[in-house]
C-alpha cells in the first residue's frame, strides 16, 4: 500500500515528466518584450510635457494666546508682530504652450508662493512668473522661458465617457515624474465643497499629494484634464481622485493669459435640478436639464424674456445636465459675452439670447426708505461666486450698512447672510423686500454672521 506522501511525489514526478515533454506547448521560454500592449510609446511623447514644481513662501507662525500679553513678549524676548517661517511645496504642472512658454496648474500649488520654481523631465530648471491665478476653479498659469519645450495637445474632455482608460502623470510627495493608469470612474462630480466652480472628472488612477496641477491624459496622448483633489481619510489614494476638465481649464486659462484675472458673471435666474416628478409636471420628455425657479427683476435674464418654469436644456448649442452644469457654463464666460440658451416651454422649444452681467450689477439692490423702510440703510446682493460662503449656505448678503441707520441700530452689519425673514427662506433680495413688505408686524431675521448664528427682530 503506498502512503499519501508516496502519492503525492508520484504525481508531481508525472507532471514534470510531462511538462518536459512538451515544454513548447506549455509555456514559451522567452518573450519579446516589444510584442506586449505597453503605455510606454504613449508615455515617452507625453512626459516631458509635465513639470515638477516647487515652491517657496512664508507663513505666519501660530502662537500661544499668552504671547498677546507684552509682559511675556517681554519676558521671553519675542519681538513684537506674528512669526513667520519659510514654507515649501511641491505640485505638478502641464506645459500647454512651448512657444510661449506657459504652464498650467493648481492655484493651491502656488498660492501665497514668494518662489516658483519648475523642472523639465529632463532635468533643467526654470524660474517662473505668475501670469495670473482663479480660486474659484483652482487654476493658474505660470511661464518660464520656452527654451526647447514640449507641450501637450490638448484633448476634448465633453467627449469623455465612464470607463474610457486615462493615465496620471505628476510629482506625488516630490518623487519626481511617475505614472500611474486606471480609468475614468464618473464624469460632473459636483458639490464636493473643494472649489466655487466644479464640475469633474472623477478616476482612480493613482493621485496623492505632489500630483495636484498635473496631467490626466487619454490613450491618444492628449490632455483631458489637470489632477487636483483626492478623497482619502488618510491623506493619500484611496482610488477616488478628481481632475478639473480640460474644457473648464482651456476657459480659465485663456482668460488669464489675455486679462491676467477671471470676469465672470450671471444672468440672474434661480435655478434647480430637472428632475423625474419635475419633467412630469412641466409636460417634458427629458432627462436632464434646469428649471428657472425666479428670473431677478432687472437681470440679463428679464431681458432676454426668460420666466420662472422654463426648462433650460442648453447653452450655446451644448446640452447640459443639470443646474451646477449651467451655473459653470454661465459662470465661466466674460461679462458682456452673449449666450444662446435652448430652453423648453410649455413643450416648445425656444432659443433666447442674454448677455452676461456683473454679479455685482443688476443682481444688487439696495432698499430705499419708501421700498421697504424697515430695511433702511442697508444694501443686499445675492452671494456672489468669490464669497467663502458661496455654495455652502442660501441666502441674500447684506453688502453695507449705514451707522446709525435703521437697519444698523436693529443690528444687521456688512457681511451678514440673511437666511430666512419671518421663517421664510430668502435667496435673492427680490425675496427679502417681498416679505419685507409683506405687512407683519415685525421682521424676524435669521442671520448667518461668520461662523455663527443669531436672530435679529426688528419691529
Amino acid at each position: 500500500m503506498i502512503s499519501l506522501a508516496g502519492l503525492a511525489a508520484l504525481c508531481l514526478s508525472l507532471f514534470i515528466t510531462a511538462v518536459s515533454a512538451n515544454a513548447t506547448s506549455v509555456l514559451p521560454l522567452q518573450i519579446d518584450g516589444d510584442e506586449l500592449p505597453s503605455l510606454a510609446p504613449m508615455v515617452e511623447l507625453t512626459a516631458p510635457g509635465v513639470v515638477n514644481i516647487s515652491t517657496t513662501g512664508t507663513v505666519e507662525v501660530p502662537e500661544s494666546p499668552l504671547f498677546n500679553d507684552p509682559f511675556f513678549r517681554k519676558f521671553f524676548g519675542l519681538p513684537e508682530g506674528p512669526q513667520q517661517r519659510e514654507a515649501h511645496s511641491v505640485g505638478s504642472g502641464v506645459i500647454i504652450d512651448a512657444g510661449e512658454g506657459y504652464v498650467i496648474t493648481n492655484n493651491h500649488v502656488v498660492a501665497k508662493a514668494d518662489e516658483i520654481i519648475v523642472t523639465l523631465k529632463d532635468k533643467r530648471q526654470f524660474k517662473a512668473e505668475l501670469v495670473g491665478t482663479d480660486p474659484e476653479t483652482d487654476i493658474a498659469v505660470l511661464r518660464i522661458d520656452p527654451e526647447n519645450l514640449t507641450a501637450l495637445p490638448l484633448g476634448n474632455s465633453g467627449r469623455l465617457k465612464v470607463g474610457d482608460f486615462v493615465i496620471a502623470i505628476g510629482n506625488p510627495f516630490g518623487l519626481g515624474h511617475t505614472v500611474t493608469s486606471g480609468i475614468v470612474s464618473a464624469l460632473g462630480r459636483s458639490g464636493l465643497g473643494i472649489e466655487g466652480y466644479e464640475d469633474f472628472i472623477q478616476t482612480d488612477a493613482s493621485i496623492n499629494p505632489g500630483n495636484s496641477g498635473g496631467a490626466l491624459i487619454n490613450l491618444r496622448g492628449e490632455l483631458i484634464g489637470i489632477n487636483t483633489a483626492i478623497l482619502g481619510p488618510g491623506g493619500g489614494n484611496i482610488g477616488i481622485g478628481f481632475a478639473i476638465p480640460v474644457d473648464m481649464a482651456e476657459q480659465i486659462m485663456a482668460q488669464l493669459i489675455t486679462y491676467g484675472e477671471v470676469q465672470r458673471g450671471q444672468i440672474g435666474v434661480n435655478i434647480q435640478d430637472l428632475d423625474h416628478d419635475l419633467a412630469e409636471a412641466f409636460g417634458v420628455n427629458i432627462a436632464q436639464g434646469a428649471v428657472v425657479t425666479q428670473v431677478v427683476p432687472g437681470s440679463p435674464a428679464v431681458t432676454a424674456g426668460l420666466l420662472p418654469g422654463d426648462v433650460i436644456v442648453g447653452v450655446d448649442g451644448t446640452s447640459i445636465r443639470n443646474a451646477a452644469d449651467l451655473r459653470n457654463k454661465i459662470g465661466l464666460r466674460r461679462v458682456g459675452d452673449r449666450v444662446d440658451l435652448t430652453l423648453i416651454r410649455e413643450g416648445v422649444e425656444l432659443t433666447l439670447t442674454a448677455e452676461v452681467g456683473s454679479p455685482g450689477g443688476p443682481l444688487a439692490s439696495a432698499p430705499t426708505d419708501d421700498a421697504a423702510p424697515r430695511l433702511a440703510g442697508a444694501a443686499f446682493s445675492e452671494i456672489p461666486p468669490e464669497s467663502p460662503m458661496f455654495g455652502k449656505v442660501k441666502g441674500v448678503l447684506v453688502t453695507e450698512v449705514a451707522p446709525e441707520s435703521v437697519s444698523w441700530r436693529a443690528g444687521l452689519r456688512a457681511g451678514d447672510i440673511i437666511l430666512s425673514v419671518n421663517r421664510q427662506p430668502v435667496t435673492t433680495p427680490a425675496e427679502l423686500f417681498d416679505v419685507a413688505l409683506s405687512g407683519e408686524d415685525s421682521l424676524l431675521l435669521n442671520v448667518r454672521r461668520g461662523s455663527g448664528a443669531l436672530f435679529i427682530l426688528i419691529r
